[in-house]
């Protein structure tokens, strides 16, 4: 629990959030082009809100832009070949849970601190969970069947293989 009384959480910025949402609806309906207007109504969020998350899919390679009358956002790839991890890539940036545990990460403890190894395993953990997860799973209504227990223990380091 957190001081305050509420559970700690690792959380995701309200965008990505966002552009999840986005892109599910495009995902739910890929046959044709998706003006930025018609998102914003189909999801309720405000037309300058999603335009942003758009212009950030489309930078990622996530989402293909057409001008025009036929035009609007459609997938650059199939729903099942774009994963949370994708997503959440495209706005927030490398998936990782602490400094030391993506590439570019820059620690000055990592080498005393002891709990660095284990950390590195549990944020792969998480992003080999997210990378199972695609946009054709978040976009299904129905429940996503999650593995009841990360394999942790079978992580190995890129350091050890």
């Amino acid at each position: 629990m957190h001081p305050l009384g509420s559970p700690a959480l690792l959380k995701l910025s309200r965008l990505t959030d966002y552009a999840a949402v986005v892109m599910a609806q495009i995902a739910r309906h890929p046959e044709q082009p998706h003006a930025a207007a018609e998102l914003a109504d189909a999801v309720q969020l405000p037309h300058p809100t999603v335009s942003k998350t758009l212009k950030m899919l489309v930078r990622a390679g996530l989402l293909e832009s057409r001008r025009g009358a036929q035009g609007g956002y459609s997938l650059a790839r199939p729903a099942s070949r774009i994963t949370a991890t994708d997503i959440i890539s495209a706005i927030e940036g490398p998936v990782a849970m602490t400094e030391c545990s993506h590439a570019d990460g820059d620690c000055d403890l990592a080498a005393t601190c002891g709990v660095a190894d284990n950390w590195q395993r549990v944020s792969l953990a998480i992003r080999t969970l997210l990378d199972s997860v695609t946009l054709a799973h978040l976009a299904d209504t129905s429940p996503i069947k999650l593995p009841v227990q990360l394999p942790i223990q079978s992580v190995s380091l890129a350091a050890e293989a």
